[in-house]
């Protein structure tokens, strides 16, 4: 009977993870603000100068659109920067009108909790 009520305890514990982890997956766990409804949405950056260089910059660990907000947001905040994220491929869109080095860029993404994978010209 003991062993009954373990296991019982064990498929329920089993069952809420497993719940947790489905809910994050999809954008709606509590480390992603609760889903992309509590998004403030951001427009398009527009630069100072005209475009002199594009970048793709390929990250891992958004999961959601919050996820790719925040990435835009922490990218955004670089002045000369505008960017576009695209959360099914993991990949953000890099417009500048000036010379920034790719250091940077990549310093920003993991500041704001994610890896970048690598840093393309487009």
């Amino acid at each position: 009977m003991v062993d009954a009520v373990i296991v019982l305890i064990i498929l329920v514990l089993l069952f809420f993870a497993l719940k947790g982890s489905v809910k994050h997956f999809k954008g709606e766990g509590s480390c992603c603000s609760g889903g992309s409804s509590s998004l403030l949405k951001t427009g398009e950056k527009h630069l100072d100068g005209p475009v002199v260089a594009e970048r793709v910059i390929h990250i891992s660990g958004m999961h959601c659109q919050n996820c790719s907000e925040r990435v835009k947001r922490a990218l955004d905040s670089i002045d000369g920067v505008s960017a576009s994220v695209n959360l099914e491929d993991g990949s953000a869109y890099i417009k500048m009108d000036r010379s920034i080095d790719d250091v940077q860029l990549k310093k920003k993404v993991d500041e704001a909790g994610y890896t970048v994978l690598s840093i393309s010209q487009k």
